[in-house]
């Protein structure tokens, strides 16, 4: 189904190291084959390392831009893959936190997966919201004010934007689609 995101403005935002490949490069590619232009962003524009099960050196990737050069006005959705390393160096990183609460504020929908939801943990802006996630993340969404499921992929539509969560990269498949779904009905 080429063309079906034709035109849509994508921003991925990893760390620099640690990234689940997987959770980076299916939905690039995925993205990009429905028509979306996708930017990766890394805290460097520098080699992004990805591993494979948060313990397998695999590819190393180049960003097309450093964080502090995106800005959420000029995308439409923001994914943030997963990787235990990836999401809690993303998560410390002022540039990722202000990106995702801009996303937020702007009614744009936020895609994370597996370990991704940490993000939106340190951005406080799980209250009210369903999602899912890699199990370990349930008492700290939680916490957060999120209510934790076990499903593949959720959509969560409150307080003005919404949210697309998956468990991990056996739920690729579910996350692109529910990303498409999510842009589908902003338009």
């Amino acid at each position: 189904m080429s063309g079906r995101l034709e035109g849509v403005r994508v921003l991925i935002a990893t760390s620099n190291t640690g990234v689940e490949r997987d959770e980076l490069v299916v939905p690039l590619g995925e993205l990009r084959a429905l028509g979306a232009q996708v930017v990766h962003a890394a805290p460097k524009n520098e080699a992004v390392q990805t591993f494979r099960h948060d313990t397998q050196p695999d590819e190393e990737f180049q960003p097309d831009a450093a964080l502090d050069d995106v800005a959420a006005a000029d995308f439409e959705v923001l994914v943030v893959p997963g990787g235990t390393v990836n999401a809690d160096k993303l998560r410390i990183e002022d540039r990722a936190l202000a990106l995702v609460k801009d996303f937020a504020g702007a009614g744009k929908p936020i895609a994370a997966i597996c370990h991704g939801p940490w993000l939106l943990v340190e951005a406080g802006l799980l209250p009210r919201k369903t999602l899912t996630s890699y199990p370990s993340l349930r008492t700290d969404i939680t916490n957060a004010g999120g209510k934790w499921v076990d499903e593949p992929v959720v959509r969560s539509p409150e307080d003005g934007w919404q949210l697309v969560t998956s468990r991990n990269p056996g739920d690729l498949g579910a996350f692109v689609e529910g990303i498409c779904a999510a842009v589908e009905s902003k338009n």
